[in-house]
């Protein structure tokens, strides 16, 4: 998790880390996962390195939020969370895709991982055992 010290000696965990945090707390709540798309698909920006990027986010506010900064065209759209899991992620490793979550501002910045480590940090708010390959 990105962090970055204050002169105090306090520790202040950056925004989008702090979205990240509320994603994984959010979706096992809810169960639910949230992404946006158009009739022709669903946007995904790709990284510094050359990586596409699947953006999720935990609300339905949230992804719509993010469907209005993309255009009118796009919409939210739900997906239940055992199903993410179990066939949406493993479909993105296949596509070497990071995923993105909960982006926010006008921007639509915040972090992204790759699927082992979005498995990773899911298993752990689950409270189940560590996901191995």
């Amino acid at each position: 998790m990105m962090l970055e010290s204050e002169r105090s000696g306090r520790v202040r965990v950056s925004v989008g880390g702090a979205q990240a945090a509320a994603f994984f707390r959010e979706v096992v709540q809810t169960r639910t996962v949230w992404w946006v798309r158009d009739d022709e698909g669903s946007p995904t920006p790709v990284s510094s390195s050359g990586r596409p990027i699947f953006p999720y986010w935990s609300s339905e506010t949230r992804a719509q939020r993010a469907a209005q900064l993309w255009g009118p065209r796009f919409y939210a759209v739900s997906m239940p969370l055992d199903h993410w899991r179990n066939a949406a992620l493993p479909d993105l490793a296949k596509d070497d895709f990071a995923v993105g979550i909960n982006w926010a501002g006008q921007r639509l910045t915040g972090w992204h991982f790759t699927v082992d480590e979005v498995l990773n940090r899911l298993v752990h708010a689950l409270g189940a055992s560590p996901y191995n390959r």
